[in-house]
């Protein structure tokens, strides 16, 4: 016992340590994250199982708007993890005075974004959901209206709370964001139990849930940040004051990621629509498989978020080698964490399977991916989407951002097309199309760390000491 001890001491002093912050730091930040993601993820497995109560319509309805969401909600998560990057950079420069004045610059512009586009959706949702799924079955479409319009409502909710978690997470406080996670994510399974269990109210329960949970977790997230939280030191009044300087140096990361993200998710979204042509099980499929899959990369999605804050502040010292080593044992540490995700999830999937309750035809279709996802996400996942985290935490925004637009439309969205609809191989040809946007990405953003390009950002450079 003593040998395995002394043995996982050397290697997280080996790994996980350097200059700039040691694994002690490390793992307080990684384990927040992580438990705040594998509830996140449980959370929405439990939230897919209960709504299949209500029927494959409604399965078919809320994936379909949560492709929407996606879309949207991804673009306010880019703004704030543009707060993320300048909080950890100035966390590790040592400057709480900008450490404060970026978290509420962060609230303040990506509150704005989410009135902005929440209202636009509200007054065009028909022709939003006409444009992407008109031929969908009606009773789809009628259930994707009421879950559209609930969504859009809680838009500005979630951006009080999505950009508070994030200043949090960039100035080391992982621990207040996942209370703060845990209890917007936990009232939501909560009154979707209610709601949709006991008084039987299908897509309006889920669609009545997520306003009142992400209300719930702004008002504690700003509660906490103004009167209880001592590492970000908020003024209310700072969130409504804006601040030129700290808004330009978040959106030099946030508005590329931003962009990034429109045209990732929108690849997300037309491939979607690719899928109503394939059919209503079809959606199913992507929705079940999409659950499972979420329960592989918990591990790997935490090293994803810790890397920005480990490596922010790396930055923010100046230091890069230790920024590339971290990097590297960050995309190590994610392949392992995916290689145990799938040995939690493979086995026991009869047991998984019947909590959705589809029909038996989809069951053999739904396997075959899960067991592709097995194999190809620990050789592809990590190096697509933690590296180009530890860039993006570098400054190197531009670049992450214009590479995962070119793969997503030129390999996902056009390979998908030809291999689903084409060619005749349906969902199961859009998931691999997927599977290889991963590896030429994850390739490019390889190439590039290896160089010296993406350290050459500057920041913060006018308030360095």
């Amino acid at each position: 016992m003593f040998v395995i001890k002394k043995k996982l001491l050397y290697l997280l002093e080996k790994y996980f340590s350097g200059e700039s912050i040691d694994y002690h730091k490390v793992i307080a930040i990684i384990i927040p994250i992580f438990v705040d993601q594998a509830f996140i993820v449980c959370m929405n497995f439990f939230n897919t199982a209960m709504i299949s109560s209500a029927g494959v319509e409604a399965v078919s309805a809320v994936n379909m708007v949560d492709s929407i969401n996606m879309f949207l909600l991804n673009v306010f998560v880019a703004v704030a993890t543009g707060g993320t990057v300048i909080v950890a950079q100035y966390k590790g420069n040592g400057d709480e005075k900008m450490v404060s004045r970026s978290a509420a610059g962060a609230i303040a512009a990506t509150t704005f974004l989410a009135l902005l586009i929440g209202g636009l959706i509200i007054i065009f949702h028909n022709a939003v959901l006409s444009f992407l799924f008109g031929k969908a079955e009606k009773a789809v479409f009628d259930n994707a209206r009421i879950f559209l319009i609930g969504s859009c409502i809680s838009y500005p909710a979630f951006a009080v709370f999505e950009a508070s978690i994030c200043s949090l997470r960039g100035a080391s406080d992982t621990k207040s964001s996942l209370m703060l996670s845990m209890i917007t994510n936990f009232s939501y399974f909560f009154f979707n139990l209610i709601f949709i269990n006991f008084l039987h109210m299908g897509v309006w329960g889920m669609a009545v849930s997520i306003i009142l949970a992400r209300t719930l977790g702004m008002i504690c997230s700003l509660f906490y940040i103004v009167r209880l939280g001592h590492i970000l030191n908020i003024n209310l009044n700072d969130i409504f004051r804006i601040d030129f300087s700290v808004q330009k140096r978040m959106l030099l990361v946030g508005l590329p990621f931003a962009a990034e993200q429109m045209f990732f998710n929108g690849g997300k979204l037309l491939t979607q629509t690719f899928i109503v042509q394939i059919g209503t099980l079809a959606l199913t499929v992507n929705a079940i498989c999409s659950s499972l899959s979420g329960f592989m990369q918990i591990g790997a999605g935490s090293m994803s978020l810790a890397v920005i804050t480990v490596v922010g502040q790396c930055m923010g010292r100046h230091n890069v080698k230790d920024a590339r080593k971290f990097v590297k044992s960050f995309i190590a540490m994610g392949s392992i964490s995916l290689v145990i995700g799938d040995l939690l999830v493979l086995p026991f999937f009869p047991v998984l399977i019947k909590m959705f309750s589809p029909p038996e035809e989809i069951v053999g279709t739904i396997f075959f991916i899960m067991v592709a996802m097995g194999i190809a996400s620990p050789l592809l996942w990590s190096i697509s989407f933690i590296c180009p985290s530890a860039l993006r935490a570098a400054g190197d925004a531009n670049f992450t951002s214009i590479v995962s637009m070119f793969s997503m439309w030129l390999f996902r969205v056009v390979l998908g097309y030809i291999l689903g609809i084409v060619l005749g191989f349906g969902i199961i040809g859009v998931w691999f199309a997927m599977m290889l946007e991963w590896g030429i990405r994850g390739a490019v953003f390889m190439f590039r760390f290896k160089g010296e390009k993406w350290t050459s950002h500057n920041l913060i450079g006018e308030e360095q000491k």
